[in-house]
């Protein structure tokens, strides 16, 4: 248990550094594209811990499934919480750029900022670990070089699992983004836990090219162009496909619905057509 409260206190440490970084750039609008860094650090800082967890917890802490998954919800939970307008997703930047929400060049910086994010909580975490504050680190610090990749089938199969999880996430993404967010944040949480524990066995369905980038991408196995195809392009492809089928287009693309047919608001009676016609 000892070793539980240490990793609730590493959450803590992370989810308040994060907020008070959002809070920093809400003061300062034209900083708005760099709160993509907090919400993408505090995402992947706290991921990597759960994904410690859930790789020795078991032997090391007594800590089961059921454990990881209540703490990975809750993880979610929070960021979507706190990280209020910024996504820490690549893939959700981008699909903002295709619905001609944002521009170019702040796409850009957002993007970079992402990475930015997972890459220093991919060191924070390692100096973390080093610090060996229970049993759990200890032996992740022993393995951290020997990491056991998420990628545990082949690349098509990687390609494809990623792409038709990405697919179904984003219809539901899509379909809840004007909602409120008493809803919408509880239920992206449990959707993307949910799909994260279904494809344990296949590419963990992280759905989010930084998150994977910060997660897998330095265990050996792969290297780092199989990755990209398998962790950047299949959430996008799928993102995309869903894109097109909930709008019937793509704005960036395409002006024309390719989809669906516009039907018109207003009909004419018939007898003003006829009058017209006279």
């Amino acid at each position: 248990m000892s070793g539980l409260n240490v990793s609730l206190g590493y959450f803590l440490t992370v989810v308040v550094f994060g907020a008070a970084f959002r809070i920093l750039f809400r003061k300062c609008p034209r900083l708005s594209v760099a709160a993509e860094f907090p919400a993408s650090f505090v995402l992947v800082a706290c991921w990597l811990e759960v994904q410690t967890i859930k790789e020795v917890g078991e032997w090391a802490g007594g800590l089961g499934p059921d454990v990881t998954l209540t703490i990975l919800f809750l993880v979610l939970l929070t960021h979507g919480v706190i990280c209020a307008g910024a996504t820490g997703n690549p893939s959700l930047t981008l699909m903002n750029f295709l619905l001609l929400e944002t521009h170019t060049l702040s796409t850009l910086l957002a993007l970079a900022a992402q990475f930015l994010g997972a890459h220093l909580a991919l060191l924070g975490a390692g100096y973390y670990w080093a610090l060996e504050l229970n049993d759990m680190h200890m032996i992740k610090n022993l393995m951290s070089r020997e990491c056991s990749t998420a990628l545990r089938v082949s690349l098509v199969q990687g390609v494809f699992s990623e792409c038709v999880c990405a697919f179904i996430f984003y219809l539901i993404y899509l379909s809840l983004k004007r909602r409120s967010a008493l809803i919408r944040v509880p239920l992206v949480a449990a959707v993307l836990t949910f799909f994260s524990h279904s494809a344990s066995d296949y590419t963990m369905a992280f759905l989010n090219p930084s998150l994977a980038y910060g997660l897998t991408f330095y265990c050996p196995g792969f290297t780092f162009m199989e990755y990209s195809v398998v962790y950047w392009l299949g959430p996008i492809i799928g993102m995309t496909l869903a894109l097109l089928l909930y709008m019937g287009h793509i704005p960036r693309i395409f002006t024309k619905n390719l989809l669906y047919s516009q039907k018109t608001r207003f009909r004419v009676p018939k007898g003003e057509g006829d009058k017209k016609k006279k």
